[in-house]
């Protein structure tokens, strides 16, 4: 029986998934082997022994410590283009094109005059915009979110670039034959007439919307950022609006200084605010983890890289270590003792980190996996 811990609250239409013969799901529980979470932060929370996937409802995941759960064998996982994330960014590249926040607070001033249809179409010069349609779009971070968005702005007739290092040529063809990959940043900042960013925020994307970036881009620049508020600097940025520079900034990461912006439109955090996306990521991180618990695949991790193949009929090892030299050959060495066959194996890694999954012809006993666990840059090994 695996028991899950529920740090907030989760749709039941995802814990139901988890069915009552092989999970306990409850929101007070000792010891649990997985995780269920969406806002809660986790970075003093006690990491248990027994504890090995973090699920949580959402793209985000900088609530929880991801570099000491990679350390300790905890995988992570979120729920990629689960939420409504794309459509708050078509309306956002609307909102800032079109002036139609101005143009409806405008229209509330004109309460109790005498002839409003005449003083509207006097007035409504002064939100005109330009539309999207036949203007460059440029992505920084084509996950599920960002390539969502690409292909919805490339059916509203928009020309779309993307820039993402950790997308090969091969899949950015495959996922997005709309669009046209970019070789870097810079690429982006010069060409593009709207700018989205979809990046997790870490030391190498923080306020990577600066003065310097601003200054590469083209005059009027519209820039929408729904991934994470760190990713711009906010007085920067704020010079940029005030010169005209930058035309428009959408946002829904809320501060005291984009409140008072020029030319600023700041959302309250609404992308996964829809009844349908907490249904959906409720779903997927249930789903995710009991795949994880049952049979050892990885599917949206964020702290180790994604691996799957079906069960066979034997003994499967999930072994999660270091991304270092020689270790394959050692846990094979050992799972190849006295005649053993190794059915099927598939190992990828994540910058520091490997997951390996092992099929084994023969039905083995635990010892095996104690032995793997003695290898150097072994840091956790299940047997199913």
């Amino acid at each position: 029986m695996f028991k899950i811990k529920k740090l907030n609250k989760i749709a039941a239409i995802g814990t139901d998934i988890l069915d009552k013969d092989t999970f306990v799901c409850a929101d007070e529980i000792d010891a649990p082997d997985g995780i269920l979470v969406r806002s809660a932060d986790m970075h003093e929370y006690p990491l248990n022994p027994e504890l090995k996937a973090i699920a949580r409802a959402g793209a985000g995941t900088n609530n929880i410590p991801l570099d000491k759960c990679a350390e300790k064998g905890i995988v992570v996982f979120n729920t990629p283009g689960a939420n409504a994330v794309k459509e708050l960014v078509i309306t956002s590249l609307l909102l800032s094109s079109r002036n139609i926040i101005g143009g409806i607070e405008w229209a509330k001033t004109l309460k109790g005059e005498e002839d409003v249809a005449k003083l509207v179409e006097k007035g409504k010069s002064q939100f005109v915009g330009p539309e999207i349609k036949g203007k460059t779009l440029g992505v920084i971070g084509l996950g599920a979110i960002g390539a969502q968005a690409a292909e919805a702005a490339f059916y509203l007739g928009m020309n779309v670039i993307g820039y993402d290092p950790f997308m090969s040529i091969e899949t950015f063809m495959t996922k997005m034959p709309f669009a046209k990959k970019v070789d870097n940043e810079n690429d982006i900042f010069e060409k593009a007439d709207y700018i989205t960013l979809h990046l997790p925020l870490n030391p190498q994307t923080k306020e990577l919307i600066n003065a310097d970036t601003i200054a590469k881009c083209k005059d009027g620049v519209r820039i929408v950022n729904l991934a994470r508020g760190g990713l711009v600097n906010d007085s920067d940025l704020a010079a940029a609006l005030e010169s005209g520079k930058v035309a428009c900034y959408v946002t829904d990461f809320p501060n005291d200084k984009t409140l008072e912006m020029k030319n600023a439109i700041a959302i309250p955090h609404l992308g996964a605010s829809t009844p349908e996306s907490e249904d959906n990521c409720a779903i997927m991180a249930a789903s995710e983890i009991k795949d994880f618990l049952l049979n050892g695949n990885i599917q949206n991790s964020v702290n180790f890289p994604n691996v799957s193949s079906e069960r066979s009929t034997g003994t499967r090892f999930c072994i999660i270590h270091k991304n270092i030299p020689t270790i394959l050959n050692q846990c094979t060495a050992v799972l190849g003792k006295d005649d053993r066959n190794i059915d099927h194996l598939t190992s990828k890694f994540k910058g520091d980190y490997a997951y390996t999954i092992v099929d084994m012809t023969e039905k083995t006993n635990g010892d095996i996996g104690k032995e793997l666990e003695n290898i150097d840059g072994v840091i956790r090994v299940t047997v199913m």
